[in-house]
């Protein structure tokens, strides 16, 4: 897991958004919310995200182009982060599925494939929702 004692000011209020967030975030919700914190510019949030993505304790949610905290609380290294999607009530659940990453990891043996990051965006209705 990563120190977070050696964030900065601001990235830590961005990371301390994030985590009392019910949902994903995005750079201008986020900087609404920091505003009364002394937070003023979009430029101040987007570095902190840049860091704290960086660092893997915030994760883009590219379909939303917004941002969660990561949930997992430790260093995925190379695993596949994949995240469920619900789209009727916007909560995110971050995963990480074993048999997922076996598979992918033999598809790309076969096709002789080196991946990078991977991460994969599931949307649909969670439990709660399509009941």
């Amino acid at each position: 897991m990563t120190d977070t004692s050696t964030l900065t000011r601001n990235q830590r209020l961005v990371l301390d958004a994030l985590e009392g967030a019910e949902g994903p975030l995005g750079a201008y919700r986020i900087l609404e919310e920091l505003r009364p914190n002394g937070l003023r510019a979009p430029l101040q949030v987007y570095r902190a995200l840049d860091r704290l993505v960086e660092l893997g304790l915030v994760h883009r949610i590219e379909c939303l182009n917004a941002f969660v905290a990561c949930s997992a609380g430790h260093d995925h290294g190379g695993e596949t982060i994949a995240f469920a999607i619900c789209e009727e009530c916007g909560r995110v659940t971050e995963f990480v599925d074993p048999e997922f990453e076996h598979r992918l990891g033999a598809w790309c043996s076969r096709h002789a494939f080196r991946r990078g990051k991977t991460t994969l965006e599931i949307r649909g209705l969670c439990e709660s929702c399509a009941a």
